[in-house]
């Protein structure tokens, strides 16, 4: 009876089915499978996201050091140095993560933690002597090599910090860490821990934070020992099928040919869109049932294929991959990278493709557990030192935890830039909400692009977000990516002009030209030329 039910059904009906009991499966194991602290005896194997950053390291240092998290803050008041110092250790005292060096055991890599009570080294200038001007220098010399200079994974530690005395009650605090032991949402766990063991400590109290009842090592022994079998092998199934026969390469218009070898050098032009086209955005989401993410990623792909002419493309997106709550208050690489494939061939209205994006993204979701080097190594594509496999572009939303303001005993705290970014891809836009704007940030490989290029791309895409905001019915090819004024600009004519050849076609206008001046250079490569 079922067989024939499931017979009577599309492929695309099937698959769904195919997909949803996959998902269920995936569940039901996650749910039955607890986290056990793994045997302090035995080597601790790397987790499937923190191999990956490993062999990238051995394979390319350059690469290693564009996974580097630096942050900076101002501390303005009375700082309690012995507290600072205190509250620094304490957090690397709770999280082994922290406390991790990567040391490769006959060609296989393992972790190594060191032992609690491993003092975080703290290097300290006073530039206090300094004006502001020559301050204001040098802070940003030595944040740029706070975020630069390499961590050795295989020694560590792979956290360090720097302190930067302004004044008496000015100063400036800066924290880097290596990738491999950290991510966005780790960031946030830190920052909400610094605050509650600072304020105990200043105050003279004991450490106020509740023990944790497993470690990002645990994690990694049992990822190794779950993310196998039938859970492997439907996840596998999946991104096999989705991103079968999809391009590799995402074919923009650059300002400059590829290098043959990736340099991670970039720089980044933010946009804040006006509070009415944020409201507009948020209700075609609520008309579609659509998340922001989803319709983001509609309307950035459907610039990047405008762009690049392709209507079949791959955007990559990073996702916490906390999908269980113990692992939730840890620091530590949890992180993973999605493929999420976006088809245009058919030249979907915008409805459509608002439609498609949300059941690509959410059935992504469901088979997030895999790795993305997994999912690349059962796609084998053709590698490259020029660019990242499957996907060269990134789409991401900035909404990891991050613990609220901190409020410390005598000191007010601000973020200080700290630099300019890595460029992992040619282009990874970022948008950060909050209730009355949505900030988009464009970080793009330097190597390849120009600002000017950059900011003309974040104005088609604002363009195009608003018409697509306005009429929801139309072909997304027809959208404009255009203002009036700018189309005027493009095409160089605001009224039309005589032609100075009566002439209609290109070849034609070319062969008339030739008539008339027969010996004059026509082309020019480096040295030659021709008529």
């Amino acid at each position: 009876m079922h067989t024939v039910a499931l017979n009577h059904l599309s492929n695309a009906e099937r698959e769904r089915l195919l997909m949803l009991a996959r998902s269920r499966l995936t569940r039901q194991v996650a749910t039955a499978s607890s986290i056990q602290p793994a045997d302090r005896s035995q080597p601790l194997p790397l987790s499937w996201a923190q191999q990956r950053l490993w062999f990238l390291d051995q394979l390319d240092p350059t690469a290693g050091s564009a996974y580097h998290m630096p942050l900076a803050l101002r501390l303005s008041g009375q700082l309690d140095r012995a507290a600072l110092q205190a509250t620094l250790n304490r957090v690397v005292d709770r999280h082994e993560s922290l406390r991790t060096r990567f040391v490769s055991v006959a060609g296989t890599p393992r972790q190594v933690i060191a032992p609690v009570g491993t003092e975080v080294a703290m290097r300290e200038e006073d530039l206090s002597a300094l004006d502001a001007a020559q301050q204001a220098l040098v802070v940003a010399e030595r944040s740029a090599s706070e975020a630069g200079d390499r961590f050795d994974l295989s020694t560590g530690p792979l956290i360090r910090g720097r302190l930067l005395r302004l004044a008496e009650d000015e100063h400036v605090l800066m924290v880097t860490q290596h990738h491999i032991v950290s991510d966005g949402w780790s960031i946030g766990v830190m920052v909400k821990e610094f605050a509650a063991l600072y304020a105990a400590f200043a105050q003279g109290q004991p450490d106020p934070l509740p023990a944790l009842t497993i470690q990002y090592p645990d994690y990694a022994a049992w990822q190794r020992q779950w993310l196998q079998g039938e859970v492997r092998q439907a996840q596998l199934d999946y991104w096999r099928h989705t991103l079968s026969g999809a391009p590799t390469l995402l074919d923009m218009p650059t300002d400059r040919p590829r290098p043959a070898v990736q340099r991670y050098t970039g720089d980044v032009v933010e946009r804040r869109l006006a509070l009415p086209l944020v409201e507009g955005i948020r209700a075609l989401s609520s008309r579609h049932g659509t998340t922001l993410f989803m319709t983001a990623l509609a309307t950035w792909a459907a610039v990047l294929s405008r762009l690049s002419g392709q209507k079949d493309l791959v955007v990559g997106s990073p996702v916490a991959n906390r999908q269980r709550t113990e692992v939730e208050p840890l620091v530590g690489f949890f992180v993973n990278t999605l493929a999420l494939r976006v088809r245009m061939e058919d030249d979907p209205d915008v409805a459509t493709l608002l439609a498609r994006v949300k059941a690509t993204t959410l059935a992504a979701y469901a088979h997030q557990d895999l790795p993305f080097e997994q999912v690349v190594e059962v796609l084998q594509p053709e590698r490259s030192l020029a660019h990242s496999p499957v996907f060269q572009v990134m789409l991401s939303m900035n909404n990891t935890p991050g613990g609220g303001p901190m409020r410390l005993p005598g000191l007010a705290l601000s973020n200080v830039e700290t630099g300019t970014p890595a460029a992992k891809f040619d282009l990874a836009l970022s948008l950060s909400e909050s209730p009355d704007s949505l900030v988009a940030s464009l970080v793009y490989a330097t190597d390849l692009f120009d600002r000017p290029t950059i900011e003309r791309m974040l104005d088609g895409w604002e363009m195009l977000v608003a018409g697509m905001v306005a009429d929801d019915t139309q072909r997304v090819s027809r959208v404009p990516l255009l203002s009036p004024l700018a189309r005027k600009r493009v095409l160089g004519f605001s009224a039309p002009v005589a032609s100075a050849l009566p002439v209609d076609l290109v070849h034609a206008g070319f062969e008339a030209q030739a008539a008339q001046r027969p010996h004059a250079i026509a082309v020019s490569f480096e040295d030659q030329q021709l008529s």
